[in-house]
């Protein structure tokens, strides 16, 4: 099972592919596919049948899962993508510390 930098509600930057730059939120981890899912981006178009009365027909636009490579998480003190650190506290308790400002994120 592959581990993950970032956690669903962390804030990161894209750095490669056709949203290369945008920010966004994480919505959902996939830790086994190592992928990720973030709002607002790699936005898929569905043409979809409504099935029932209540659903909705036409052009549905859909956030697909990206890979984890791809994305690198904002600090949100001082707003830089930086990569992820853990610090061991002394009575055990482990911290994501940003590399940049040193702050506990």
């Amino acid at each position: 099972m592959n581990s993950l930098s970032v956690r669903k509600d962390d804030v990161v930057v894209i750095l490669s592919g056709k949203d290369k730059g945008r920010k966004g939120k994480v919505l959902a981890t996939y830790p086994k596919e190592n992928k990720v899912l973030v709002e607002g981006i790699n936005v898929s178009k569905r043409h979809s049948k409504p099935r029932k009365s209540t659903d909705p027909g036409g052009i549905i636009e859909k956030e697909c899962p990206i890979y984890a490579p791809k994305v690198m998480r904002v600090c949100p003190k001082c707003q830089k993508p930086t990569r992820g650190s853990f610090e061991v506290a002394e009575d055990g308790t482990k911290s994501r510390v940003c590399k940049k400002c040193g702050d506990t994120i």
